[in-house]
């Protein structure tokens, strides 16, 4: 009789789509500055830029039933099929420092992005 052992990584997987602390926090507070709780910020991807394909985020009422939900303190991202293929992997930041204030799509799926960081070519 053969025994087997393995160690079990009891840790979940990584989430295919990182949405930071700082972002779900910005997110937060723009949701309590708009005064409705049934908004979600969606993040999509679409034609367009200077590489190809730009990154968009607006708020949404509606959870499309195709949709990818990740929930973080109390803020639901939402993320169209067509959108997650290009951002799995991607980190969702917020930053604030002497450059300014904004969210920022760090895109491993990204082989060139133009300098204004919203664009990119797959």
């Amino acid at each position: 009789m053969n025994t087997l052992t393995e160690s079990v990584n009891l840790q979940a997987p990584p989430t295919p789509i990182l949405f930071t602390d700082a972002a779900a926090s910005k997110v937060k507070d723009l949701l309590a500055e708009e005064g409705n709780p049934e908004l979600k910020l969606r993040v999509f991807v679409q034609g367009g830029g200077c590489s190809g394909f730009q990154y968009g985020f607006t708020f949404d009422e509606t959870i499309n039933d195709d949709d990818t939900t990740i929930d973080k303190e109390g803020v639901q991202l939402l993320v169209d099929p067509m959108s997650f293929q290009y951002l799995v992997g991607a980190e969702i930041d917020y930053k604030d420092d002497l450059e300014g204030s904004q969210f920022v799509i760090r895109n491993p799926n990204a082989n060139s992005t133009c300098g204004c960081g919203s664009s990119f070519s797959p």
